[in-house]
């Protein structure tokens, strides 16, 4: 009853299995293997892109981190929903690599930015006047930290506001396959209008890689420096193409977030059918949000089961508390099930 993250699931076995043969003999470091010649033409195809830069980086934090320092300038504010994973979570992180660029928050009903809202708050933002930031990048999070994903024609509609103040647009996909796998749709329908993506693999099957696609190539260099400044540049790269190959290879990615998303319709149907138990937020993805009485939290620990409670355990049992299960591609049925008994009591 493991439902604390997808971080925390097994790597595919069919991605274990390229790690063990890419461990074969030499090839050239950093990045100059002929993998990750055959990565980087599979995610151009992708993506329809047949000029994007593609580059691996082994954390999330570090994509997202180096693609926004790339994109933006010290001076500059990045426009963001208020709980965008890089406010809530990268520890400051974004603002660290970019030396400094202020995040500007925007309001975001079920953790979604609207393009009014978007707008209003880069209208706000003085241009020519040296006491304010500048207007910078816009940076939207899909699956959302609250587990929602944005239609194409909203993803259009915000990344049409940032087309409309010349901003460049970076999309933080690290659920980015559950995202696509939601809205089943080309990856390439996704990221039009986008400037460089995260494409995350870590929470979906991988040890530990993402891949930066940077669709504006006067940004590539910047990248690549900045990459390296930051010690994120691997010498044996080869394990980084090796899963990311892997991960491409049939449409791993996608069966694999199908899978996790599927598991999590699962555990919805299952809390809708418990009285006590309400489900907080649309579930587009594989991250639901749910609160039940306290001594149901209770029980589920003591029987083992893992996720994260929302507030403390201490008090009475019959309150509610908010809890987040994430479900990943190893989700059994069983385990959701036995799950869900417990917490019907």
């Amino acid at each position: 009853m493991h439902f604390a993250s997808d971080n925390s699931g097994p790597a595919h076995p069919k991605v274990i299995e390229a790690l063990v043969a890419a461990n074969d003999g030499y090839t050239m470091p950093y990045g100059a293997e002929p993998a990750m010649q055959a990565v980087r033409e599979r995610l151009r195809d992708l993506f329809g892109a047949p000029d994007a830069a593609v580059y691996l980086v082994a954390t999330g934090t570090a994509t997202n981190s180096l693609l926004l320092a790339a994109m933006s300038r010290p001076w500059q504010a990045i426009y963001c929903s208020e709980v965008a994973h890089i406010e809530e979570d990268e520890c400051g992180a974004p603002e660290f690599f970019t030396d400094g660029s202020k995040l500007a928050l925007i309001d975001a009903p079920n953790a979604m930015m609207t393009p009014e809202a978007l707008r209003a708050r880069i209208d706000d933002t003085a241009q020519g006047v040296v006491h304010g930031v500048q207007r910078g990048p816009v940076s939207i999070t899909t699956v959302t930290e609250r587990g929602t994903v944005y239609s194409l024609d909203q993803l259009h509609a915000l990344t049409g506001v940032a087309a409309e103040f010349g901003l460049p647009v970076h999309m933080d996909g690290a659920r980015f396959a559950n995202a696509a796998a939601s809205l089943g749709c080309a990856a390439r329908d996704m990221t039009r209008g986008v400037t460089a993506l995260s494409f995350g693999g870590t929470k979906n099957g991988l040890l530990g890689v993402e891949a930066a696609v940077i669709f504006d190539p006067e940004l590539a260099w910047e990248f690549e420096l900045r990459r390296k400044r930051a010690g994120h540049l691997f010498s044996k790269h080869r394990f980084l193409s090796a899963q990311m190959g892997a991960y491409l290879e049939g449409d791993l990615w996608l069966d694999m977030a199908g899978q996790a998303n599927a598991a999590a319709a699962r555990l919805v149907a299952g809390l809708k059918r418990i009285p006590e138990a309400t489900v907080l937020h649309t579930v587009d993805a594989n991250m639901v949000y749910a609160a039940f009485p306290r001594a149901a939290h209770r029980r589920l620990r003591e029987a083992g089961a893992q996720f994260y409670s929302i507030g403390s355990l201490d008090g009475p049992g019959d309150e509610a508390v908010a809890g987040r299960l994430v479900c990943d591609w190893s989700a059994t049925d069983a385990n959701t099930d036995r799950f869900l008994d417990i917490l019907a009591g």
